[in-house]
């Protein structure tokens, strides 16, 4: 396994900063790419150091044990899956410089990566100009479809509309005020744009709602749980919070919404970059009944969550992984489908051409550890998931609240925006 860090991509271009549009050159340490009949090579793009890498740093791991499941099987088209581990360290256009690193030089036949969708903005560019063939593991805020592009996870209306929907009802709190707030950046932006037009679709008024951003890694919250109880005191109905700040500032506010003692009794907070990760270390005794919204739960039912929680903890033991063997979050999970999907599109092409692979997708389908059975169509390159609503409980992980029936067909580009 490769490791391509922040200080060797600084170091290769001569930098201090890197933007898009810098030359880089490969490291001396890197090798040129494998002959044809040597290992196929993915990419990782995720971070492990900066704030998002308490998160990211995880999927470079499960999408090594998935090519390993894959090289155990015999790999691909007669070879296996040797895997690439760059750190972006968090910071956006290492993203960009890390993809074209790999793409170039290296020669990877796919990428997997990306959290947050200005990472993702800064990669498009590059894939789409070198042919390249990103597996992005993240729900987003849709409105995008590049040919270059699996979007494995959820668009807003196969997952954030109905948790909303959910908040709204009478099953859930009968929601009628929003504060909306969010990291500074295109993903709560574009949500929370959707989500006004959502709310005007339903007649609500705009002086229901309140909208808050904050930069990332940002950890100060005392301020704006403040503002939000004032939002609260205003009356007019049941206050929720939909929360689409990420990374660290995740656990970060709930610490301090638990801390000013609100219960998700008085005001509901729904997180939509929220998992399971981000409560390890925190009381979730004083944060349970809060909500979130994935396409996977570390809780589902069945066989094949089960086959992977035990898969994952023994990996870890294993490898020595630097992340708890006992939590799973819905991003793996994606990341572990997506190189199931890539290696199932390559063997049905016979070629890892991205042209070919791309061909291929239409039909696939794969047991995902949900216990749904995702797929993809011809029509575009989104994935068909389940949903999931959650709800904090005491052990840090959430209980299953709600799940949809069957797999919705994805909707890449919102009514509403």
């Amino acid at each position: 396994m490769v490791n391509i860090t922040r200080r060797s991509l600084l170091q290769a271009s001569g930098l201090a900063a890197v933007g898009l549009a810098s030359p880089l050159s490969a490291p001396a340490f890197l090798r040129n790419a494998q002959a044809q009949s040597g290992p196929v090579k993915l990419g990782c793009l995720f971070s492990s150091s900066g704030t998002m890498a308490n998160l990211e740093g995880r999927l470079n791991y499960v999408v090594k044990m998935a090519a390993d499941e894959i090289n155990a099987k015999g790999g691909v088209n007669g070879r296996t899956i040797d895997v690439l581990v760059s750190d972006p360290a968090s910071d956006w256009p290492l993203y960009a410089q890390s993809a074209k690193q790999m793409l170039q030089q290296e020669k990877v036949s796919a990428l997997f990566g990306c959290w947050t969708s200005v990472s993702r903005k800064t990669v498009l560019p590059v894939v789409e100009q070198e042919n390249g063939l990103l597996y992005y593991p993240l729900h987003f805020e849709g409105d995008e479809n590049s040919k270059n592009v699996v979007y494995v996870n959820s668009p807003p209306a196969s997952s954030v509309l109905p948790a909303v929907d959910y908040l709204m009802g009478e099953e859930g709190v009968s929601a009628k005020r929003f504060f909306m707030l969010g990291s500074d950046y295109v993903w709560p932006r574009t949500i929370n744009k959707q989500l006004k037009g959502y709310f005007k679709s339903k007649g609500i008024k705009e002086s229901a709602w309140k909208e808050e951003y904050v930069p990332f890694g940002f950890s100060n919250f005392q301020t704006l749980v403040n503002q939000i109880r004032a939002f609260a005191d205003e009356g007019g109905g049941q206050p929720v919070v939909i929360l689409t700040v990420v990374g660290n500032s995740i656990p970060d506010f709930m610490r301090e919404f638990a801390n000013q003692g609100i219960l998700a009794t008085d005001i509901p907070v729904l997180g939509l970059d929220m998992v399971e990760a981000d409560l390890e270390g925190l009381d979730t005794a004083k944060l349970v009944g809060h909500l979130n919204c994935w396409a996977y739960l570390q809780n589902a039912k069945g066989p094949a969550n089960e086959a992977f929680l035990k898969n994952w903890a023994a990996y870890v033991k294993a490898k020595n992984v630097p992340f708890s063997g006992t939590v799973s979050i819905d991003p793996m999970v994606s990341a572990y489908d997506s190189v199931h999907l890539w290696a199932m599109a390559a063997a049905k092409a016979g070629s890892f051409d991205v042209p070919e692979v791309s061909k291929a997708f239409a039909g696939l389908t794969f047991d995902c550890p949900s216990g749904y059975k995702i797929s993809m169509t011809g029509e575009n390159n989104y994935v068909a998931r389940g949903v999931f609503i959650g709800s904090v409980n005491d052990k840090q992980g959430f209980d299953i609240l709600w799940q949809s029936k069957d797999t919705p067909k994805p909707v890449p580009f919102s009514p509403y925006g």
